[in-house]
């Protein structure tokens, strides 16, 4: 039985009792309250339509009853995967029918024929990681490859990168298994003449669609307007309207081709038929070493001759970034890591992968372009990027639509008219043109993408906030249009039609064309039940934006500064819907575990934002915070900070959440449970005056049961130890007489944070012992607890009274020879993160200041090492194999290479980081009776199983407590902090 989610406010109650049956009936889930169709309301477009429901299917019979039900109740279904649609496709007022959760596997696989048939959810990335191993892959592939599923795929008949050598989607899929508007199962494929003969008379629906497609295409004048009207023949991306052009190829009407409605399936946007099985052929995996000549110009229209170029060489990509997103690239926190390559400040850059058996028969084909381009005189620099780099290099390319959401103000860079392709001959002038169009309405467009396959990603400057910006949003994609048509392009090259360019298919085609392909979709849909307004019968583009012309945005007053974004609401607009958030633990990151764990859109961070900014913007009581559908879709935030670097955006959920909290608190009040938390310090504290009675109190069954009964806290988790002394009082006593240099190398402050004091004393004791060993003099000052805990619980005022405190104190001890150390990296860099945006006005500069001369342990004694202060001679030369899991504010607000180079300072020490996101413990969120399960499926993803693989005499490294935590719980190993390990390894 499907679970049932009631909304009194539904669009359409009238049909509400019939949606409360029919959740009833599915295997799956009917859902249709109002959080649901927030979340599905958008997809990564500029629209927003709050549908009907979202439907949930786990099976074939319900996804037939759900045609049923909207073909008797006048509603539709709108087909969707991960939801990254650029024009729309995902948007509409029917029921949505998300794939996603559900139909995910891999059913079957031919490694001799090379073909694979999967479900429709299943992410393109993890099919290829199931099919590396036999050397072969699915070589589409999009910027959002490591969420995009397959079904989305074949509905938008995606290309990306690789297109110019493997083709597009299209050319890959053998067969589709669907299910027609009329309830019926039918397979399409690849068929004889005979075979479509024997088609053509069966008295069914799929009989019909075979009938009428013969009857249209048969027509001499039918097919001489296809000829007259569609783009170039040499234009491989071609996604407007119906690929009807496609199946003129077959032997029924002009060419030698099987007939295969696949083709004109494939591109549909879910607007024929519902796929539930998709068979793709494969191609061998490429040659294993791949370089990027990164070629340098100072004009766009340079860069497009030079694509021209690119292309008579046997380059297997070539790619255009512009200095628009170069210059986004620049603010990234992750981002602006991997552009090292780049020199001076080029207009555009174009990016030609070449690949070979060898670094020599690469690094050959490279040479060959860069001396074609010098012979051509174009371009200005033409850096090589070897391998183990390039991967690197394409992720600034890949994250060039979530890097524009980074262009402060409300004008950002809007998709409408970013995927028009052209004959490659055609580009340098087609562009030409553009731009001089664009200069008309005052614009200077982004330039991106596919140049090899005469593809530019053009994003014009518009905000659609405003009147003026939605007329210039028509006005542009109509002028688009017809330039487009004036080349023979095609006005949709991989993103499709969508909303954004339906209305303008009969001037590109023509409206005999357009009205085939009206005749097309009611043959196979005659009550319009399948994505209806998608292709054809679309409403005005302008129409179902985010925002309505001239509404009124509200600012909100905020306890954290978010003025660097123009306020919460902007810092939560930054999501344009990429889904980057809905990558999957193979792929790498932190970015966001609970989604990872539920696969639920609600946890992840494009829904959180789209839950903020629908009911920031909408909602009407006094608290606009006070909405339990915001507290539900914050609930699995961590705070992991993954969404802070990985995110191209850098939307920041953990600082919103710690910001919604206490705004949702101020109305409902702040929970025991929360208030503990928050107070753990001084709780601590007071039990630290007798260690062994609290221990006892702690971890008694009894006692300690009650505790985490009352406070709600799991029963399975172990409650952390008080130590039998702080390390605030062991510093008092006992550092004096630490050996140490007579003349020490520098001063270093040392931050005592609330969890070392008095949870971790040990570990802290050895870290200063560590540090004055290696000849360094630690002092310890009075200072106030970092504020971690009230940071996490929405406790912000407290938070503020550590900060400003701590600011006060360290503003003028620390600086670039004296820096701040501390072990925690939550509690340290705080300092960097959050005490910036939370201390008064008086003290932002200062604090500002500050941020640069904190440093975690881990950095400051692998930079001590590379200045030759720290030598591996001073540890020992024992071999010891160690797998290190870093912390996520590590890794968002640092760097986990920081520790593996300290670990690696021992001679035979050899650091193995494992691939983990999040442990899953995140704080307190992992002690949280409600939260426990889904804590442990995080930590299941990667962690878990790499530590128990471990063997036996691996030492398994974490710099955060929480992980530590985890691990022991997860796994029953002990996990060791790295400055720990040092000290064990010292040899001096």
């Amino acid at each position: 039985m499907g679970k049932l989610f009631l909304d009194m406010s539904s669009d359409q109650p009238n049909l509400l009792p019939l949606l409360q049956k029919l959740s009833t009936e599915l295997e799956g889930a009917l859902q249709f309250d109002s959080l649901i169709k927030t979340l599905y309301a958008t997809d990564a477009s500029v629209y927003r339509e709050v549908p009907l429901a979202v439907a949930f299917p786990k099976s074939i019979l319900d996804i037939q009853k759900l045609i049923r039900f909207a073909s008797e109740n006048g509603t539709s279904l709108i087909p969707r995967t991960a939801g990254t649609s650029l024009a729309g496709q995902c948007v509409g007022n029917g029921i949505v029918v998300d794939v996603s959760k559900n139909f995910t596997q891999i059913l079957e696989f031919n490694k001799e024929e090379r073909w694979v048939r999967v479900q429709p959810g299943v992410v393109r990335d993890e099919l290829n990681r199931f099919l590396k191993p036999h050397g072969l892959f699915f070589s589409p592939i999009t910027s959002t490859a490591n969420r995009a599923m397959i079904g989305g795929m074949v509905g938008n008949n995606s290309s990306g990168t690789t297109s110019i050598v493997y083709g597009v989607t299209r050319d890959k899929v053998i067969s589709l298994n669907t299910i027609l508007s009329d309830g019926e199962e039918v397979t399409f494929g690849e068929l004889t003449r005979d075979e479509f003969e024997a088609k053509k008379e069966l008295n069914t629906l799929e009989g019909k669609v075979y009938q009428e497609i013969f009857q249209e295409l048969e027509k001499e004048e039918a097919r001489a307007e296809i000829h007259a009207q569609f783009p170039k023949k040499s234009i491989h991306r071609r996604n407007t309207g119906y690929a009807v052009d496609e199946l003129l190829k077959s032997e029924i009407f002009e060419g030698e081709e099987k007939f295969n409605f696949c083709k004109l399936l494939t591109g549909s946007e879910g607007t024929l038929a519902f796929t539930t099985e998709i068979k793709v052929s494969l191609d061998p995996l490429p040659d294993p070493v791949d370089i990027v000549v990164a070629a340098h110009f100072e004009t766009i229209h340079e860069s497009m001759k030079s694509s021209q170029v690119a292309m008579k060489h046997p380059a297997a990509a070539v790619e255009l970034m512009d200095k628009i997103i170069l210059d986004c690239t620049k603010e990234s926190i992750e981002y602006s890591k991997n552009r090292d390559f780049v020199e001076g400040d080029p207009e555009a850059l174009l990016m030609v992968e070449f690949r070979g058996k060898t670094l020599e028969e690469a690094l050959a084909k490279g040479e060959a372009l860069v001396a074609d381009l010098k012979a051509n005189g174009l371009g200005y620099a033409y850096p090589v990027i070897g391998p183990g780099r390039t991967a690197s290099a394409w992720s600034l390319r890949a994250a060039g639509l979530g890097l524009l959401a980074n262009i402060p103000g409300d004008p950002k860079a809007v998709a409408c008219i970013e995927d028009t392709a052209v004959d490659i001959e055609d580009l340098a002038d087609y562009i030409d043109q553009v731009d001089e169009m664009m200069e008309g309405f005052n614009q200077k467009p982004v330039h991106y993408a596919h140049a090899g396959a005469g593809e530019i990603h053009l994003r014009p400057i518009l905000d659609l906030k405003t009147k003026e910006g939605v007329e210039d949003f028509y006005k542009i994609s109509l002028a688009s249009a017809e330039l487009v048509k004036k080349f023979q392009g095609s006005l949709s090259g991989e993103h499709g039609d969508g909303r954004v360019r339906a209305a303008f298919i009969p001037l590109m085609v023509g409206e005999k064309n357009y009205e085939l392909f009206r005749r097309i979709k009611f043959t196979w849909d005659p009550k319009n039940i399948f994505n209806p307004g998608k292709i054809v019968d679309a409403a005005p583009m302008n129409e179902f934006l985010r925002y309505e012309p001239g509404m009124e945005i509200p600012i909100h007053k905020t306890e954290l500064d978010f003025s660097a974004t123009g306020g919460i609401l902007r810092m939560a607009e930054k999501c344009n819907g990429s889904g980057d958030c809905r990558k999957l633990p193979g792929s790498g990151g932190t970015m966001c575990p609970s989604y990872m764990a539920t696969r639920n859109e609600r946890d992840a961070v494009r829904g959180r934002a789209n839950t903020l900014r629908e009911f920031l913007t909408r909602g009407e009581k006094e608290n606009p915070f006070d909405h339990p559908e915001i507290k539900e879709a914050m609930d699995l935030c961590l705070s992991c900070k993954g969404c802070t670097s990985e995110c191209p955006s850098n939307v920041d959920m953990a600082s919103m959440k710690a910001e919604f909290l206490y705004q949702y608190q101020k109305t409902n009040g702040v929970p025991l449970r929360a208030k503990a938390f928050s107070h753990i310090n001084e709780l601590n504290e007071f039990g630290s005056l007798v260690p062994g009675i609290a221990n006892f109190f702690l971890n008694n069954s009894v006692t300690g049961g009650m505790m985490k009964s009352i406070l709600n806290v799991a029963p399975e988790r172990n409650l952390p130890a008080i130590s039998p002394v702080s390390l605030r009082k062991w510093y008092k006593k006992n550092y004096a007489s630490l050996p140490g240099a007579e003349k020490p190398i520098k001063l270093v402050y040392f931050f005592v944070d609330e969890f070392t004091n008095h949870n971790d004393t040990e570990i802290g004791i050895k870290a200063i012992s560590l540090l004055k060993k290696l000849g360094y003099d630690v002092k310890v000052v009075d200072h106030q607890e970092s504020g971690r805990s009230a940071l996490s619980k929405g406790l912000l005022p407290k938070a503020r009274k550590h900060a400003e405190a701590n600011v006060k104190v360290f503003e003028k001890l620390i600086d670039g020879n004296t820096p701040l150390i501390g072990l925690e990296p939550s509690a340290i860099l705080s300092f960097r993160d959050e005490y910036p945006r939370i201390v008064g006005r008086e003290l932002v500069d200062a604090a500002k200041k500050l941020k640069f001369h904190v440093k975690l342990i881990d950095e400051f004694l692998a930079q001590e090492a590379a200045a030759g202060k720290i030598k591996s001679e001073s540890f020992t030369t024992k071999e010891q194999k160690i797998k290190l899991h870093g912390h996520c504010h590590q890794k968002a607000l640092s760097s986990v290479l920081w520790t593996q180079k300290i670990l690696s300072l021992p001679t035979n020490y050899s650091v193995e980081t494992i691939p983990s996101g999040c442990c899953g413990m995140a704080g307190s969120f992992g002690y949280e009776k409600e939260h426990y399960e889904v804590s442990q499926q995080v930590g299941e993803l990667v962690l878990f199983p790499a530590v128990r693989k471990a063997d036996s005499d691996t030492l398994i490294a974490a710099p955060g407590t929480s992980c530590r935590h985890q691990i022991a719980d997860g796994t029953g190993k002990k996990a060791k902090h790295p400055v720990e390990i040092l000290w064990e390894a010292l040899a001096i």
